[in-house]
């Protein structure tokens, strides 16, 4: 939603296609019912996930945004994707457009974690600060 608000876009969490993976049990009641529900399906996913190892490929959490309309998934990615080798907190950006229709722009880079977070929120401070 952030990006797609900072292209311009006009988006709330409602215009969002969320595909669950998780059943909607694991989302009722508290934090703490949750990691209690997901810790059902943990041998459900390895098994799963050591499917997926066999045949080379890997789970990504991906959003898109396509034609003003947003959604977020889990997707089955082989090496030929860019966002393949992508390890611990990093994320990738795909752009595709009219210039870059056949191969998408790529942007990866750290997307998380306490370091590069609180560098962010200093860079906006310090822009506001000196607005």
């Amino acid at each position: 939603m952030i990006l797609a608000r900072e292209a311009g876009y006009t988006i709330e969490k409602e215009d969002v296609n969320i595909k669950k993976f998780l059943p909607d049990e694991c989302f009722e009641g508290d934090l703490n019912n949750f990691f209690e529900k997901v810790r059902e399906y943990d041998a459900e996913f390895e098994q799963k996930r050591k499917k997926l190892t066999s045949r080379n490929l890997k789970w990504r959490f991906f959003a898109t945004m396509e034609m003003g309309k947003a959604k977020v998934e889990l997707l089955e990615i082989g090496p030929e994707h860019p966002s393949f080798y992508l390890e611990g907190s990093n994320n990738i950006i795909l752009i595709t457009s009219n210039r870059y229709n056949e191969l998408p722009m790529v942007i990866k880079g750290y997307g998380a974690g306490a370091e590069v977070t609180a560098a962010g929120v200093f860079a906006d401070l310090m822009r506001v600060v000196n607005v």
